[in-house]
């Protein structure tokens, strides 16, 4: 087989949108697009978070991965820190990076519409260890 046979089929991976809306009703608002995991490419996790009116995940870290979120709609707020003391507002069109270990939150602004992000991270282990801190009642405005 010829590197231009071999590509047809494994050099480019479409992913539809109506797979992905699929995998996040059934993965509670998570949906892996690529993983790599037998491609020769294991280095990245890319894939969409959605999350719904008024929710929030619980504090958690990557571990040693970098992460990278763009949001594609709606308006979020992300907390960091060791007690989620820093906050910044995010919307729309806006990207945000996390080192490796940055203990963070994202919460949905709006009582009324979803907030989706699309998510990079620098490996394709599922590391998100949450974690339990007291955080603080009002967050330093960073962004």
């Amino acid at each position: 087989m010829t590197k231009t046979e071999s590509w047809r089929t494994s050099g480019v991976r479409v992913v539809r949108a109506a797979t992905q809306e699929s995998a996040r009703r059934e993965c509670a608002g998570r949906a892996t697009a690529f993983d790599f995991a037998g491609t020769g490419g294991h280095k990245t996790w890319i894939g969409t978070v959605t999350l719904q009116p008024d929710q929030r995940t619980g504090p958690h870290h990557h571990g040693r991965h970098e992460v990278a979120i763009y949001v594609v709609k709606g308006r979020s707020e992300l907390r960091w820190g060791e007690r989620l003391e820093f906050r910044a507002e995010v919307g729309a069109g806006d990207m945000v990076y996390f080192a490796p270990f940055v203990p963070h939150q994202e919460i949905n602004l709006d009582p009324d519409e979803p907030v989706d992000f699309l998510v990079v991270r620098s490996d394709n282990e599922k590391i998100a260890p949450g974690l339990a801190l007291s955080a603080v009642e009002e967050p330093e405005k960073v962004y």
